[in-house]
């Protein structure tokens, strides 16, 4: 019986081990293949890592966009001012040019007329001879008296008339100069708003395949929405650092619901002045995109209105922010004290900086298109410690 046992024990592992040998055989195939794949995986991570990299953000292409549009527009308008100074200028001088070129019309007459009276004297002896002939000797000398002035006054009319000769050609080279530098003015100006003509047109492309293809809407807006995060944060820190300056404690979050304090500026809900002249063309809330779908939530409203109409303070402030923040454009924000604070985004030329303190009314900005999507329009916020509130309630009705 046990030998029995004992051959089949032998015949299993017989039949056993090809079975083995082969499975260790297949190990280094499967090493390989493991290999390959994870080879494979890392390619592929590092194409779409270089993808990533390669596509650039639409808001921080757009604001590159804004930026040199912004510098061109600059620059034609510094180029408008010297222009305006050379052709000022240019009159000024051809109104001396003329000036002067009369004035030496007149002298060359009087002074020709002295040669004509001089030739004649000659050809006659002279007034020497005719004076030394003389016998009465006070008649001699009147008579040279009175030559010595008529040869100082020659002499004054030819001084004159190489100054005024003088001053002509300065005037005429002067002139030149300026009508040469008006002309490069001229060229450079133009070539700067074609400039600006091709960054504009670079702006409208981006913003049309923003509106017309949905994978770079649901980019902007996804961009966008961290940009309202970023905001946020960003004024819980302007909110800390002006508590920090002011010594005040932190105030605790308002609840649910919870009413706003009524002091200083929370005391004129309702009353607010709008910021600038213009058509109200969003409001504050959620909001659905009428092609997409997409929802976002808007923390202020939109006012459409001309490129650079007056943009002003709706109360008195102080300017804790001035520039510009992605997804805003150039943007002002005003501390009013007890956690109020107001925003105002997409301006073009601004006119306070930070650590201002302005006036109610005062003009902070011209309206712009800055980091706009949709052309010239003023964004505008209310936040009560950081947390936007819905403007319409603040501002004054419109009848």
């Amino acid at each position: 019986m046990r030998a029995l046992v004992t051959f089949w024990i032998v015949v299993t592992l017989a039949a056993a081990a090809p079975a083995v040998a082969q499975r260790r055989e297949d190990l280094p195939s499967e090493q390989r293949k493991l290999q390959q794949t994870q080879r494979q995986l890392r390619e592929e991570r590092e194409k779409v890592a270089e993808a990533k990299k390669k596509e650039v953000s639409l808001l921080a292409e757009l604001e590159q966009i804004d930026q040199r549009l912004a510098q061109k527009r600059r620059e034609v308008v510094r180029l408008a001012v010297r222009i305006k100074e050379a052709e000022a200028e240019i009159q000024v001088l051809r109104a001396d040019i003329r000036r002067l070129g009369s004035r030496q019309a007149v002298q060359q007459d009087a002074l020709s007329e002295r040669l004509r009276t001089m030739y004649r004297i000659q050809a006659q002896g002279g007034a020497v001879p005719a004076i030394l002939a003389g016998e009465d000797a006070p008649e001699r000398a009147g008579l040279l008296r009175y030559l010595a002035t008529m040869a100082a006054l020659d002499a004054r009319l030819i001084q004159d008339y190489r100054l005024t000769s003088d001053g002509l050609a300065d005037r005429t080279a002067r002139e030149e100069s300026r009508a040469a530098e008006l002309a490069h003015l001229r060229r450079t100006a133009e070539a700067e708003r074609a400039e600006v003509d091709r960054e504009a047109g670079r702006r409208r492309g981006l913003l049309a395949r923003v509106k017309d293809e949905r994978q770079y809407h649901e980019r902007l807006v996804g961009e966008l929405t961290e940009a309202s995060r970023r905001l946020e944060a960003f004024i819980r820190e302007l909110q800390e650092k002006q508590r920090r300056l002011a010594k005040v404690p932190p105030a605790s979050p308002p609840g649910p619901g919870a009413a706003t304090p009524a002091i200083g500026f929370g005391t004129l809900r309702g009353r607010l002045p709008w910021p600038t002249e213009g058509r109200l063309v969003a409001s504050f809330g959620a909001q659905v995109h009428p092609r997409f779908g997409t929802r976002t939530f808007k923390s202020g409203i939109d006012i459409e209105a001309d490129d650079g109409t007056d943009v002003r303070a709706v109360y008195a402030g102080h300017v804790v922010y001035s520039g510009w923040f992605k997804g805003y454009g150039n943007l002002i924000i005003l501390d009013h004290g007890h956690d109020y604070y107001t925003l105002y985004a997409h301006l073009g030329d601004v006119a306070v900086k930070e650590g201002d303190d302005v006036r109610g009314g005062q003009r902070l900005a011209g309206v712009g298109d800055s980091g706009s999507l949709t052309g010239p329009r003023l964004y505008f916020e209310v936040r009560y410690q950081g947390k936007p509130q819905d403007p319409e309630q603040w501002l004054r009705h419109r009848g």
